[in-house]
């Protein structure tokens, strides 16, 4: 049975490919052959950073995994901005994007996808990140918040949206910014209303 994995965040910037990195070491610890996917990557001038990092550590550990950084970032855009604003308004196949999902699908057992920014980042005019999750439908998608002043609004917001979507989810609090400050700032609402964290830094059950 293959396994599907989409990791989100509530922003750019927030820790999606360390994430990734973390995820694909988990998976392949348990015996299972993964891969990387990251549909649309922006801010590229010569080759995507993100997708070419990630794709040479999923060789690492799965030598089926012998793809083109092509094959993983099928749409790169020059412009460090919105897919949608990066492509100058060209629409983005989203065909293509489920294409070659399938057939990165062939070489591993678990699929890491990588999404650009935040939910509601625009792919195209009427078609956002959150839309492409689901119609993906993974097996779950992993949301990853920040730990600064602000990020509870961002954590509940980017949950909601979720939710409204019927998308199954698992959140992550990545503690890299404002760490010192964020268990008297933003931890207490968090034990308040949820029944249980996890935490990126902490490892990954």
């Amino acid at each position: 049975m293959k396994e599907i994995y989409f990791i989100t965040a509530t922003n750019t910037n927030v820790g999606k490919t360390k994430a990734s990195e973390i995820f694909l070491k988990k998976f392949a610890s348990s015996g299972k052959k993964v891969g990387y996917f990251k549909p649309i990557e922006t801010g590229v001038f010569d080759i995507p950073e993100d997708g070419s990092k990630m794709l040479n550590l999923a060789k690492s550990l799965n030598s089926d995994f012998d793809l083109s950084i092509n094959d993983v970032v099928p749409f790169q855009f020059k412009l460090p901005a919105a897919p949608f604003v990066a492509s100058g308004g060209i629409n983005i196949d989203i065909n293509t994007i489920k294409e070659k999902m399938t057939n990165l699908l062939l070489f591993c057992d678990v699929l890491i996808i990588e999404g650009a920014g935040g939910l509601m980042v625009p792919i195209n005019k009427d078609y956002f990140m959150i839309d492409l999750i689901k119609e993906i439908n993974p097996d779950d998608t992993f949301l990853i918040v920040p730990s600064n002043l602000g990020s509870i609004n961002e954590t509940l917001l980017s949950i909601n949206a979720l939710k409204s979507m019927q998308i199954k989810h698992t959140w992550y609090i990545n503690l890299y910014i404002d760490k010192e400050d964020f268990p008297t700032v933003t931890l207490p609402f968090y034990k308040a209303y949820f029944d249980k964290l996890h935490f990126l830094n902490q490892g990954v059950k």
